[in-house]
């Protein structure tokens, strides 16, 4: 299901759309992670990731490569389903740091707030570009925290955006 179709929905349907169709999208379910739980108002997402023969890495713990995959898309996806079509979101960059290896299922939360939306909102109608870090911390059952990833995301108003001049590097290529 596409984003522009999700706000077509009753609102209380919104969140088990949103919830199914990460679910089903190839790319996330190769990651080996699901979704789990959508918040009516589409503020949080918890994204289960359990050990299986499809996570597990050489040596018995779960793959890095899913547990920096399965925070990939989260934020944006929300970001995207609140703030509507007149924004162009993107995944700037990212980082990972593994804290302990898991050998057992682990869970994301990921989290926005009214307060920061609408900072956002004001920001995009003041400068029409921002980027915004957010931390997700995978945790086991007990809240131990063995991995956190920081990705930056980038948002612009769409008709600035499709204005603006590429921005070239040092090297003189685009970025």
């Amino acid at each position: 299901m596409k984003l522009s179709q999700l706000k077509r929905l009753p609102p209380r349907w919104r969140a088990r759309a949103m919830r199914t169709g990460f679910n089903l999208h190839p790319a996330f379910r190769a990651t080996g992670g699901r979704v789990e739980y959508v918040s009516h108002d589409l503020l949080h997402v918890r994204v289960r990731l359990a050990l299986t023969r499809r996570t597990r890495n050489i040596v018995g713990s779960l793959f890095g490569g899913s547990l920096f995959a399965v925070t990939d898309g989260v934020h944006v996806g929300m970001l995207m389903a609140r703030l509507g079509r007149d924004a162009i979101i993107w995944d700037k960059a990212a980082e990972i740091r593994y804290r302990k290896p898991a050998f057992r299922t682990l869970y994301a939360d990921f989290i926005l707030t009214e307060a920061e939306l609408q900072d956002i909102r004001d920001t995009l109608d003041r400068d029409h570009e921002t980027e915004r870090v957010y931390q997700v911390n995978l945790k086991d059952a007990e809240g131990t925290v063995h991995t956190e990833v920081r990705r930056t995301i980038y948002l612009a108003d769409k008709a600035y955006y499709k204005q603006r001049k590429p921005r070239t590097d040092a090297a003189g290529d685009e970025p």
